[in-house]
């Protein structure tokens, strides 16, 4: 269960991060009251995931998953740049969350 927890804290942290991009700055009501539900929700399903997964595990993946997951949503709904140094970035980081999950004991 702790690894659900954490893989759906780490998909809302991507709706967050998107959700707080079309804030403007917290100047938009509903995208706003979004970011905010998000936020919690993520922040809470974490903490549940790290009663049994460890510190640096939990907050690595947590992290990872929402670098990946907004740097995927900036390319393809914000049409942000898609660069050859970008996508070994985002490599480099699944490559690290990989390496995380098979060094944590189950």
């Amino acid at each position: 269960m702790p690894w659900i927890f954490l893989t759906c804290a780490g998909l809302l942290e991507i709706v967050w991060a998107f959700t707080m991009k079309q804030s403007e700055g917290f100047t938009r009501l509903g995208p706003s009251l979004i970011t905010y539900a998000a936020m919690f929700a993520s922040f809470w399903l974490l903490s549940l995931a790290m009663k049994a997964l460890p510190l640096g595990t939990a907050y690595t993946m947590w992290t990872g998953i929402g670098a990946v997951g907004a740097f995927i949503v900036g390319v393809i709904v914000l049409g942000e740049q898609l660069s050859v140094l970008r996508v070994m970035a985002a490599l480099l980081i699944v490559s690290g969350l990989v390496l995380m999950k098979l060094a944590t004991p189950d």
